[in-house]
């Protein structure tokens, strides 16, 4: 087995802190190999597919279109992942827009928040999110991570179009007192 391949937990583990975060667009897919998978979904929508995948307090929203695609990968910086096909990254910190337009006619947005509360606030809306997550969408508690009363969480939503996929995101790091949110919508050509 390869180093890489060994360290594949690497991409798949919490990340130490919110702040530990960047968001990576690449046009290209991600091998699954390069990640510890806490849930994997497949959503199918006319003329695309889009692959959701939970790896730690992260994910990989990877939307593929005959031989196009977008790759959404929130998660820790690493050796492990590809330079090539990386079209935009950047580290998460306090609230961030972005918009990317792709050669033909292929287009990205995000619209990212990091937001630490304090206590009592952060208990409410983790708790408003748990509920949440019993009507629709993917979650996945990290029980083994817990380090008191709450659990940390990855919580996805998804709105499948004709022409476009949007992924709302929550990633809940209780030790931090931190909820990290991504709205993103990937557009097809018309």
């Amino acid at each position: 087995m390869s180093d890489k391949a060994m360290n594949h937990v690497e991409l798949g583990q919490t990340a130490s802190q919110a702040v530990d975060l960047h968001l990576v667009l690449f046009e290209r897919t991600l091998h699954p190999e390069l990640f510890q998978h806490f849930g994997d979904y497949r959503v199918a929508q006319g003329r695309y597919h889009a692959d959701i995948w939970i790896v730690g307090l992260s994910h990989v929203v990877t939307v593929t279109s005959g031989q196009h695609c977008l790759t959404e990968y929130l998660g820790r910086e690493s050796e492990l992942l590809p330079t090539r096909g990386v079209l935009t990254r950047f580290r998460l910190k306090g609230e961030r827009d972005h918009e990317r337009r792709i050669g033909d006619g292929w287009g990205y947005m995000v619209s990212t928040q990091v937001e630490t509360m304090d206590e009592a606030l952060y208990k409410s809306v983790h708790h408003d999110l748990l509920r949440h997550t019993e009507k629709r969408g993917w979650f996945h508690a990290y029980e083994a991570w817990s380090e008191g009363e709450l659990t940390p969480f990855s919580y996805l939503d998804h709105e499948a179009r004709d022409r476009e996929f949007h992924v709302h995101a929550f990633h809940a790091f209780p030790r931090e007192r931190t909820i990290v949110k991504t709205q993103s919508i990937i557009e097809l050509p018309a």
